[in-house]
């Protein structure tokens, strides 16, 4: 049997790469990727030639059969989403899944991830914290979720877009705007910024950047079960 290693990659920085993710995508027979172009960028900034296999949300069913049957004949398979962690609001769980019930081993090569990175900065307290990765975009579905996790009691990490962070907030502001939150943008990138506080004074905050055309990035939001007195 062979082996199928799932590589956290870096989500803004490339130094912040591991030696052994980049040996493992160097010997790795194929490199299957969410993301193609996204993929070819960092091997070429390692200067690693692979065979690029796509593996993506749309076809990674099909993607996981063609994967396997590579694996079954010994090759070995290096899986990397776009950026982060794979299977963490990216693809690669079904391949991980699929693999291991195939009998090959499914090895992680640990690196970054947007999740753990915000929670090293946050400044929460929580001991037990939910992730739950991007909303609807329905506003309905949206507000709905937000309160059943503010209701759970633990505190939670949300990914956000930058056309919907403001109503995020917004939403967060009405439901309970005195939790303890920290946005992190553009993570481990030249603009990389962290705001820190209640739900209610970070939204005042994103409401006088998006004034001014100054929300841009992606967003990771980590919200307390604490609120601020």
């Amino acid at each position: 049997m062979a082996t199928l290693y799932i590589i956290g990659t870096p989500i803004g920085n490339l130094g912040d790469l591991s030696f052994r993710a980049a040996e493992t995508l160097k010997n790795a027979s194929i490199v299957a990727c969410e993301d193609t172009r996204q993929t070819l960028k960092l091997l070429n900034h390692l200067g690693i030639r692979a065979k690029l296999v796509s593996c993506r949300a749309q076809n990674e069913e099909f993607a996981a059969k063609k994967l396997i049957a590579l694996l079954d004949q010994g090759k070995t398979v290096a899986y990397a989403s776009d950026a982060g962690t794979p299977a963490l609001s990216d693809p690669g769980a079904l391949l991980a899944r699929k693999a291991a019930e195939a009998g090959h081993d499914v090895i992680p090569i640990p690196g970054p991830s947007a999740f753990a990175s915000l929670l090293s900065v946050s400044g929460g307290m929580d001991k037990s914290v939910l992730f739950e990765g991007f909303l609807s975009p329905k506003p309905g579905r949206r507000r709905s979720r937000l309160r059943e996790l503010l209701d759970t009691g633990f505190g939670f990490v949300l990914y956000e877009s930058p056309h919907r962070i403001l109503k995020l907030f917004e939403d967060l502001a009405d439901l309970d705007g005195s939790r303890y939150v920290c946005a992190g943008r553009e993570m481990t990138k030249i603009h990389e910024e962290y705001v820190r506080g209640s739900a209610g004074e970070v939204c005042e905050i994103l409401r006088k950047k998006a004034e001014k055309s100054e929300i841009r990035g992606e967003f990771s939001v980590f919200v307390s079960s604490k609120k601020l007195n």
